[in-house]
Order: C-alpha cells, then sequence, then structure tokens
C-alpha cells in the first residue's frame, strides 16, 4: 500500500483532527549558497494553539516533500528545511484521533504512515535541516530527527519525547534515531528517565548541550541565524563534527539503566517504558529500517492498550478539567484582591505567603503570636527570593520590589484591615481555627475572604460562629506548595457564590488546578489516601510483613511507598487525619495502635537509611504489635484496591465532587499518581476491582479505555 493510500484511509478515523498545513517557499541563501526550500508547519490557529500530526496533516507534510523532492531531483534546490509558526515547532500525533481506534491494523497504519512520510526527508537528493524555533515534543522531535542537521532557539521553552510518560513509545524514529544520533545512555534520559520523572521537558540550550542540535541560536533572530549557518554548512565553510557512539558494552550499560528507572518508577506494571528500552537495545546494530518495524507494531500494541487511554485520559484531565473547574462560579462574580493576609508564621504559612507574593505580586502580611516567629517567616519568604536572584529566576529590581510588599505584624487589626484575602494555616484544630476566624472577622473588611488550608476538618463548622459565614471557604493546599499543582476549593454549607468565584480566580493566578470539592471530612485526596494507606497499616497491624505489604502495591507505580509517604507526610499528621475520620466513618476508617506507638515514640517514620535505601528502623520494629494473619502480595493488593474502590464510590455518591474525573485530577495533581493510571478509576475498572466492589464501572465505555 502507498503511503498516499495508507493515510487517506486513516484520515477517515480522525474525522475532528485539526489540519496542519505544510508550506513550501523559497528563498536565496546569502553568501550565494543557493535557493533553498523551506517547508513551515501551520495548522492556521493563533500562536497559542499546539500544531500536531494526524493523517491529513502527515499527507500535507507528504505532499510536501513531494514538490522539494522533484525540485532537488532536478538540481532547482541545494537544501530543505523544516520549521514551525512562531514560538511552536510541532508538538507530535494528533491524540483525539489515537484515543478513537478501535482496531490494531488502524493503530499500526498510523505508525507506519508516520514514518514513511518523515523518512523521505533524509531520503532527499539535497542536505536537510530542522530548525526548532519553539516548542517541539513526539512527533515534532522525530520530524526534525529525520533531517540531517539540526538547529534549536535558546527561547525554545520545552522539548521532549514525551510518549512513555502517556504509555507509548516515540514511534516515528525517536527511539531508532535519538540512540544512533548522541548514544543510548542520553537517549535512555530523554526518552525514559526525563518521561517518567513527570515529563520533564528539556530548554533549548539542553537540545543543544546534549547533541541534538548542531547549532544554538538567539530567539529574536533564531530562523534568519539559522539561514545564515545554513549556508556556510552547505558551502562547506561550517563542518558538523559528531562524536562516535559507543556501539560497545556503554550501551548495553545505558539499556540496563534504562530498565533499573523503569523497575524504580513503574515496578514492571506499565509495558511503555520497557517496550521504548527493547527497541533502544535492537538499534545498537544500527539497522534504521528494523527499529522503525519495531515501533511500529510497539505504537499499534500500546495504542490499543489500556495504559495509553489512561494516559491520554489524564492529559486530557490536567489540560483541559483542570483549566475549567467542574462547578466554579460565573468569573464575573470574583473580586478584586489588592492584599493578602496570612495567618501564621510557620514554614505551610511562610510557604502560602511566598506564593501568594510570587504569583499575585501584591501587598502580604503574616500573623503570629510573638515577633519571633513572625520574624521567622518574614525571613523565610526573603531568602526564597534571594535563591530565586542567585540562579537568575528574578533580577534584583523584583527582587527588592517582592522583598519590600511583604511584612509581619503581631496585631491583627493592623495588618488586615484593608486585607481582601485572609487565608490561616494554624495548628488543625477546630477550636483554634474558629478562634483565629472570629479574631479575623473582628477586624477584616466586609468583604474580605477568609480561607482556611485545613486538611481534614469542617469548613462549614469552623464558620458556624461567625457573623458572616458565607465568606469562608477551603483553600487546601498540598505540600511541597510551590510544587504540586492541586487546590482543594471547599464550598461551605453557608459559602456564597461571590467568596467562591473569589476564590477560584485566586487560584488561576496561582497557576494552581482547582477542584470544587463538598465540605465533607478530609475532602478527596487525603481521604482516598488515608483509607488505602490505613488499609495497608491494617494487614500489618493484622499480621503481615511489613516488606510484603509494602511490595503488594508496586504494581499500580507510585511516586513512593504507603510508609515513604507517610514519613514524607508525618506521622502526627497522619494519626490526626485517620482519626478525624474514624470519627466521621467509624465502619470504615481505624486508627492504628502502631502508628499510634510510632508517633508517641516521637519517631519520624518506618525506615532508617543508614545503608541507602529503606530498611525497617529496629526501633519502630520493636514497637509493633501484630497478629498473625500473614497475607499473599495479591490478597494485600485486593483488599487495598477493594477499599479504595468502595470510597471513590460512597464520596461519589455523596457529591464529595461532581464526577470520577475529579478524583482522577485530585489524586494525579496533588498526590502524584500516575499518568499510565489515569489516576486511580481508570485502573480499577480495568482491573474489575469497580464491578466487584460497587457492581459498576466508574467511567463510560470509551473513557479511559478502547471505544466499544
Amino acid at each position: 500500500m502507498s503511503t498516499t493510500e495508507l493515510l487517506k484511509g486513516a484520515a477517515e478515523l480522525f474525522p475532528d483532527e485539526v489540519v496542519t498545513q505544510a508550506h513550501v517557499r523559497h528563498l536565496d541563501l546569502p553568501f550565494g549558497a543557493g535557493r533553498f526550500a523551506l517547508i513551515t508547519l501551520d495548522n492556521g490557529f493563533d500562536h497559542t494553539k499546539p500544531t500536531t500530526f494526524g493523517p491529513q496533516s502527515l499527507a500535507n507534510l507528504d505532499s510536501a516533500i513531494d514538490q522539494v523532492e522533484k525540485e532537488a531531483a532536478a538540481g532547482e534546490i541545494v537544501g530543505v528545511g523544516v520549521t514551525g509558526k512562531p514560538f511552536i515547532f510541532a508538538v507530535g500525533a494528533d491524540l483525539k484521533g489515537v484515543e478513537l481506534l478501535k482496531e490494531h491494523k488502524d493503530a499500526l497504519a498510523i505508525g507506519k504512515g508516520g514514518h514513511e512520510v518523515f523518512k523521505r526527508l533524509s531520503g532527499l537528493a539535497v542536505p536537510t535541516f530542522a530548525y526548532y524555533n519553539g516548542a517541539a515534543m513526539g512527533g515534532g522531535v522525530e520530524v526534525g530527527l529525520h533531517c540531517k542537521y539540526r538547529t534549536v532557539s535558546s527561547a525554545l521553552p520545552a522539548f521532549s519525547l514525551p510518549e512513555v510518560f502517556l504509555g507509548l513509545v516515540p514511534g516515528w524514529g525517536g527511539c531508532t534515531l535519538l540512540p544512533n544520533l548522541i548514544g543510548a545512555d542520553k537517549a535512555v534520559s530523554v526518552i525514559i528517565e526525563n518521561s517518567l520523572n513527570q515529563n520533564k521537558q528539556l530548554k533549548g540550550v539542553q537540545v543543544y548541550e546534549l547533541g541534538i542540535a548542531d547549532a544554538l541560536f538567539e530567539g529574536a533572530d533564531f530562523l534568519e541565524q539559522s539561514l545564515l549557518w545554513t549556508a556556510s554548512v552547505l558551502k562547506g565553510e561550517i563542518v558538523v563534527d559528531r562524536p562516535v557512539i559507543d556501539r560497545g558494552e556503554a550501551w548495553d550499560q545505558a539499556v540496563a539503566r534504562g530498565r533499573f528507572v523503569a523497575d524504580s518508577k513503574v515496578h514492571g506494571a506499565a509495558p511503555a517504558a520497557y517496550r521504548a528500552l527493547d527497541i533502544i537495545a535492537a538499534a545498537k546494530n544500527g539497522d534504521l529500517q528494523q527499529g522503525y518495524d519495531a515501533e511500529d507494531v510497539a505504537l499499534a500494541d500500546l495504542i490499543m492498550g489500556g495504559e495509553l487511554r489512561a494516559g491520554i485520559y489524564a492529559f486530557n484531565l490536567v489540560q483541559k478539567r483542570g483549566k475549567r473547574p467542574a462547578g466554579a462560579p460565573d468569573k464575573s462574580l470574583a473580586r478584586p484582591v489588592t492584599k493578602v493576609g496570612v495567618v501564621g508564621a510557620g514554614l505551610m504559612a511562610s510557604q502560602l505567603a511566598l506564593l501568594f507574593l510570587r504569583r499575585l505580586e501584591v501587598p502580604v502580611v503574616l500573623t503570629d503570636i510573638d515577633q519571633e516567629r513572625v520574624d521567622k517567616g518574614v525571613g523565610y519568604v526573603h531568602a526564597e527570593i534571594e535563591k530565586l536572584l542567585g540562579k537568575g529566576r528574578i533580577n534584583q529590581d523584583k527582587a527588592n520590589r517582592l522583598k519590600a510588599l511583604v511584612s509581619g505584624v503581631l496585631d491583627k487589626a493592623e495588618g488586615f484591615a484593608d486585607a481582601d484575602f485572609i487565608i490561616e494555616a494554624v495548628f488543625e484544630e477546630i477550636g483554634v481555627k474558629q478562634q483565629v476566624f472570629a479574631e479575623v472577622e473582628a477586624v477584616a473588611p466586609a468583604h474580605a475572604i477568609l480561607a482556611t488550608n485545613t486538611s481534614s476538618l469542617s469548613v462549614s463548622e469552623m464558620a458556624s460562629k461567625l457573623k458572616n459565614p458565607e465568606r469562608v471557604v477551603g483553600f487546601h493546599f498540598f505540600n511541597p506548595v510551590a510544587i504540586l499543582p492541586l487546590l482543594e476549593i471547599v464550598r461551605g454549607e453557608q459559602t456564597d457564590d461571590a467568596s467562591l468565584a473569589t476564590a477560584f480566580a485566586v487560584a488561576k493566578k496561582l497557576k494552581k488546578t482547582a477542584v470544587l470539592v463538598k465540605d465533607a471530612p478530609a475532602f478527596v485526596v487525603n481521604r482516598i489516601l488515608t483509607r488505602f494507606m490505613g488499609e495497608v497499616q491494617n494487614v500489618i497491624d493484622e499480621g503481615t510483613p511489613v516488606q510484603v505489604a509494602e511490595k503488594a502495591v508496586e504494581p499500580l507505580g507510585l511516586p513512593m511507598s504507603p510508609l515513604v509517604l507517610l514519613e514524607l507526610v508525618g506521622p502526627a499528621i497522619g494519626l490526626h487525619v485517620s482519626e478525624t475520620l474514624n470519627r466521621a466513618f467509624p465502619d470504615r476508617f481505624t486508627v492504628s495502635a502502631n502508628l499510634a506507638a510510632v508517633v508517641k515514640a516521637g519517631k519520624r517514620g518506618f525506615y532508617v537509611y543508614d545503608s541507602g535505601k529503606p530498611e525497617l528502623d529496629p526501633e519502630v520494629s520493636a514497637l509493633l504489635q501484630q497478629g498473625d494473619t500473614v497475607l499473599t502480595e495479591e490478597q494485600v493488593r485486593a483488599r487495598v484496591l477493594d477499599a479504595v474502590a468502595q470510597e471513590i464510590g460512597l464520596m461519589l455518591d455523596e457529591g464529595v465532587v461532581a464526577e470520577a474525573q475529579d478524583i482522577d485530577l485530585c489524586l494525579i495533581t496533588g498526590a502524584g499518581w500516575p499518568f499510565h493510571l489515569g489516576g486511580i478509576t481508570p485502573y480499577l475498572d480495568r482491573e474489575g476491582v469497580s464491578e466487584r466492589v460497587n457492581g459498576k464501572k466508574f467511567l463510560a465505555p470509551g473513557v479511559a479505555s478502547v471505544p466499544a
């Protein structure tokens, strides 16, 4: 089947494709280097919209290559370049169409179609050049890899092969060409390590330093400088020297390192990384076509698997639902925020002050019970600003301005009299928080929002003794505040729309992923994690060895094991949340006597790290009182997943969030649960847990799964 026939058949499967055009224009290169053909990828939308490749887009590029191929054969041009519209080169395959595919043969056609078009660039009779002028991901990176030479803009913000992150492999040449260009070890870093590190992006300078690009130019005149460089290359004045690739033991060691990284991240539970590593391993022999064929098969297999569907589902949650929160009030109701107050000056409060300061750039004032604490909180913010200055993230003028905007006072009346948004981050005890809000309400303006960063307490109860409870809203951040995107916005029983709209407007300025949550014990993430970790603790208390219980949940590919997570959260906080939930739901949430003993003993976790890896602390081991019921890993996993499925079902019945999608969005952005699971509900559906526990799946057919 010809490329044209292949793409024409595939195009019928992508009815909603945003079509990318491939415009060919000709220009005379400087220094008399000759006439040059430049292909520009452009989907006709504004410059913020990404350029993607679906079947029709590939067909358009194929037609452009037809034209320049004839010109090259006739000696009418000396070279061909490929670039993108301003700020965006291209960001890969059209995933909206990929997720609709139902047949393996159709998925195989997509892989073959991309290969057949892209590899024509390397087969032209003249040298080919890729000019990475803006964001390049996936297929956007790969189309450039098929060219002989590449330049990159120093202003390029994001460059990656993110397929493994989504549950695919770089299937249009990435797994085969990249290791043959920069060596297996660097390729493993880009394809495996960066992808599994929450889709880490490369900047333009890093692309050049890795050897992916042959030249680096400033963004302002990037194309002009690239064309000057191209002319010098074509005239022989610049010779591109690339290092000899080590195809011996170093290649095998790189693949082994990649398998170690994959094991540490997904524990063998997600196939994409391992399929990519198999192709990289085979690419050692330099047989490109063999590599392309292997990519086609792997791509098709993975497209028809659950991991990709869950990955695309997760991507859409973060990029779409996360930016248009379900149930958020009309944004026109939001009131302006020109000053922020923070009650408390401890670590969490100081982190919040820094975030509000950096994102809103308005005055921020902290209060606490004594001057020493206040000074420490303001000092923390100043020190963090100095770190940003030292790293070149801000200049001296901005550093001075930010420092001038943050202050600390003991008198709430002095600090909050003109504040528009006041958030408390004090001790997690309802009486303390009620007292704080009473003091704040007495001095704050009538329009000011009163926000609480509580992780588990009732927002409604907190507001119940106020004169104006309608302006109290939950504003629950996750630690570390600067890194985790989630912000659970909790509507109390009397919270009004204007207060809620203001909270969402502030969340957007803070660049957080906001999810509307009903005022229910522990809200979303902490409730699910507490049930999850509580069940793990239960089986340990009953007699299952710690190592067995921990290893049982490894197939979920979570960022850390339950007990390591407990150490990060803090055993005392974990115990407090479990006690809160036990009071609310005593039939499902237990309070572990062993955890209480660990907290009483002042231990910071279950593990010590003297050997460089986590090992059960002998002192903790001596504290543990266990029964004689020992479960297998499979039994533990089933019990934990059943508990989580039950809790999610109950939360949806209670209306804690609008849909299961919000549960997954919260776990991905607030707890770092992996994209390849799609959060949790697609996994529970796929493994049959949802139906076993609740009698039905959480998601409709075709949502995070192959369409029926």
